[in-house]
């Protein structure tokens, strides 16, 4: 599974992009209002971090100006996936995109017939958000393995990014679901490698070396 951050944070990126183990990563509106700054200058930079695919979101929602939005932001790097939310619009802009070889992550799924539309559309990959669904008293996870069953039945090739996650479980849940993708805050990437067994068992192994006396 690949493991993207869910950020538009540069300094967040860097540190994530320095292990070599981040795979590409998700931004949207919100994320990026946070940091005040130039949309595509920052896409830029994320870019240069990262090589791997990067979601840029568009903010119309008139087909017309979806797709020019859409097109506009895959010229600013052969990594840009564009992001586009899952409704009527978006699926037409998605197909429109899509024959043009554009990369499109549909964004904002919540459920099975929605993950369906988006991969015949021609979505590069669904993003279904996991934790608001959970928000809600409804079972995140369960949409992951539906979705994955339905693109198997039909042979799709949209991969399921699976979104709004908010603990390591999920993360760890994801991959044994089968999910191609999990996009995480940059607090989650690093609660991935904790354990208090980890630590106890360190610190008995160093206490034990001290007690030797070696160097």
């Amino acid at each position: 599974m690949k493991l993207y951050l869910d950020t538009a944070n540069l300094k967040e990126i860097q540190e994530g992009a320095n292990l070599g183990l981040i795979d590409g990563v998700t931004t949207n509106p919100s994320l990026v209002a946070r940091e005040g700054r130039s949309f595509k200058e920052m896409l830029l930079e994320i870019c240069n971090l990262i090589d791997g695919p990067i979601s840029a979101e568009v903010v119309e929602t008139e087909l017309d100006a979806m797709i020019k939005e859409g097109r506009e932001l895959a010229k600013v790097h052969d990594n840009i996936v564009v992001k586009i939310p899952l409704i009527m619009e978006g699926l037409r802009a998605t197909r429109v995109l899509a024959a043009e070889g554009i990369r499109v992550n549909v964004t904002l799924c919540f459920s099975p017939a929605q993950a369906l539309l988006a991969a015949k559309a021609g979505a590069w990959c669904v993003s279904p958000f996991i934790g608001r669904l959970d928000d809600v008293s409804s079972d995140g996870m369960e949409l992951i393995r539906q979705i994955l069953t339905i693109y198997r039945n039909y042979d799709f090739p949209t991969q399921v990014l699976v979104a709004s996650v908010r603990t390591p479980q999920q993360v760890a849940e994801a991959a044994l679901a089968g999910g191609h993708i999990c996009t995480m805050p940059y607090s989650i990437f690093q609660q991935l490698v904790k354990h208090p067994l980890t630590d106890i068992g360190l610190k008995k192994f160093l206490t034990d070396w001290e007690k030797m006396g070696q160097l």
